[in-house]
């Protein structure tokens, strides 16, 4: 049963010792801290604000080292459905207190005694029924799922008023509560993984001990599979809440049947090996394979139950002892994400590219790269290599992603110019391990070395461009001739990557040549070396003045068209654009 880790958000350098306190007790939690006021946290906000409104409407829990105040007056516009309401948490910046605010629905006290417990104080629970009976009935432990909680309020005043209430079916967490027991109670708590419809008078719980197993789903559109699995779960009398996951061969990964399932019920799709299943005697009833992945993954003492199953689906039910984890079976669908983190640091990563590095459980890239990235969280590992290995970094992080990891395949700038997400695709293609092909795989752009140098000095790529590498390691160097020549017979905008390095001294003095045969001495040429980084430089010459000594292997080269213009400014400095509109 797997919760969101919570976001921890600080507003003072003091609070962070406790903020990291409460941050180990939670894996995968977030550090937030107000720019210029902290230091060291994982996240940096402007705007406290906008922050915790838009965690608040992600559903991630929050805990606020601050006064209760500031939080309830920021987030009070937001309240409107207690049953949507994440968990929400003030705690002393010196971790005396710890008060819980908003989300008793989803846990909040249950929070609050974990923080409470790590810090060594008393939580301030002041929920009557939480006190009275020693139990959470609006927000049951993980692995259990309230089916009527409109219907709790009343109940639970009926219990506090002095009703009693009998129990159908009950978990130690309930029984050990002090709930007034009696066996001709009017008022009922039942658990079941049964399909039922409650009533005011009785609150049903669902246990997550449902096992579902799928096989053989290729010729099964994702929605029929969906209606497909309802109608088995209907006719075996099961409640869709009691589902703990679905399970299938690892050959199966990337089935959209499977992803599909998933997404409606809310619940994970693990897959496992062959080897890993358990052995069966005899199963009359149903195929043996799709029977072995129920019950491996149900566990000891688990069960197989008979159902009615449509012909097109190939599945098999089983009932695990209590509820569990499925996370912790077999492994998820691997994912590869390609990132570009932009010429330099945090500042130039997208939000999408710090959330995918957040996320992951695995780095992959060149080891500049990689400390650009920024720092790893707890649980994540770092995988360096030498930039020059682009292909066996590809093969690898595809082996690692396969496996079931969530890996991020770290670029500069941007991940599909001249970088890593070709030499992922190349891999796909050229070694076509069947193994890769269930890989959730995505690319998420970066600003580009263009981009930020045409930045830095105005607009010169404001008209139609052409961008060209100059190494020729992986092409020929007559090819990069012709397309130089052809660009600028085309009176393109010309950003030249990769210019010069300890290898490749004499190469650009030959682009330089063929851009002179063409284009005018004075046209304007843009140096942008280590954009975004400590010792940023971006100077502006004519192609007549332009030695190849003025690059190196960290400068980006723009050559303008005959239309690029320079624009003088009052102290010295100058802007370069090339206008929208092309005028011989």
């Amino acid at each position: 049963m797997n919760r969101i880790p919570p976001a921890i958000v600080i507003l003072g350098q003091n609070s962070l010792s406790i903020a990291k306190k409460i941050s180990a007790h939670f894996p995968g939690s977030q550090i937030y801290g107000l720019i210029d006021r902290t230091s060291n946290t994982d996240i940096n906000f402007s705007n406290f604000g906008e922050t915790l409104r838009e965690l608040f409407a992600t559903e991630t829990p929050i805990i606020g080292i601050c006064a209760a105040g500031i939080i309830i007056r920021t987030l009070a516009p937001l309240l409107s459905d207690k049953r949507a309401e994440p968990p929400v948490l003030a705690v002393a910046e010196d971790g005396s207190a710890v008060v819980p605010l908003l989300g008793g629905l989803h846990g909040v006290n249950d929070l609050a005694r974990e923080i409470a417990a790590a810090l060594g104080v008393q939580p301030a629970i002041t929920t009557t029924g939480d006190i009275r009976f020693r139990t959470a009935l609006l927000s049951p432990p993980q692995g259990y799922y309230l089916a009527n909680p409109e219907d709790a309020k009343t109940f639970i005043s009926n219990l506090l008023a002095g009703a009693k209430v009998r129990l159908e079916g009950v978990p130690s967490w309930i029984s050990e509560s002090n709930l007034p027991i009696a066996s001709d109670a009017k008022l009922t708590i039942r658990v079941t993984e049964k399909a039922m419809v409650p009533t005011p008078d009785c609150l049903v719980y669902h246990p997550q001990i449902v096992v579902v197993a799928l096989t053989k789903l290729s010729n099964i559109e994702p929605e029929i599979a969906v209606s497909l699995v309802q109608q088995v779960l209907e006719n075996a009398g099961l409640a869709a809440a009691s589902v703990a996951g679905f399970f299938a061969l690892k050959d199966e990964m990337g089935n959209p049947a499977l992803e599909a399932v998933s997404q409606y019920f809310k619940v994970p799709v693990r897959f496992l090996n062959l080897s890993e299943l358990v052995e069966l005697d005899s199963i009359e009833f149903i195929e043996n394979k799709v029977a072995q992945i129920a019950l491996t993954a149900a566990g000891a003492n688990s069960h197989l139950i008979e159902s009615d199953r449509p012909n097109a689906l190939n599945c098999a039910i089983a009932l695990a002892a209590e509820p569990f984890d499925a996370r912790a079976i077999g492994i998820s669908r691997g994912k590869l994400a390609i990132v570009g983190t932009g010429p330099g640091g945090a500042p130039w990563m997208s939000p999408e590219v710090k959330e995918i590095l957040r996320e992951a459980t695995d780095w992959v890239g060149y080891k500049f790269y990689l400390d650009l990235a920024g720092t790893l969280r707890e649980g994540q590992k770092r995988h360096d290599s030498d930039n020059r290995e682009e292909i066996d970094r590809a093969r690898f992080a595809l082996d690692l992603a396969a496996s079931g990891k969530s890996v991020a395949v770290v670029s500069s700038g941007d991940p599909g110019i001249f970088a890593m997400a070709a030499a992922v695709f190349e891999a796909i293609d050229f070694d076509a391990k069947p193994e890769w092909q269930g890989i959730d795989i995505r690319v998420a752009p970066g600003i580009s070395a263009m981009q930020a140098a045409a930045a830095a000095i105005g607009a010169p790529l404001g008209h139609d461009f052409c961008v060209i590498s100059l190494s020729d390691i992986l092409k020929p160097w007559e090819v990069i001739e012709q397309r130089i020549a052809a660009a600028a017979a085309a009176d393109l905008v010309m950003a030249f990557y990769n210019p010069i390095s300890k290898q490749r001294i004499w190469q650009l003095a030959r682009a330089i040549e063929i851009l002179l045969q063409s284009r005018d001495a004075n046209t304007p040429v843009i140096l942008g070396r280590n954009l975004g980084r400590p010792g940023q430089s971006v100077r502006v010459c004519t192609l007549g003045e332009f030695q190849p000594e003025d690059a190196d292997m960290r400068t980006l080269v723009i050559v303008g068209s005959s239309q690029t213009r320079i624009i003088p400014r009052k102290y010295g400095d100058v802007w370069v654009y090339t206008p929208r509109r092309y005028e011989k």
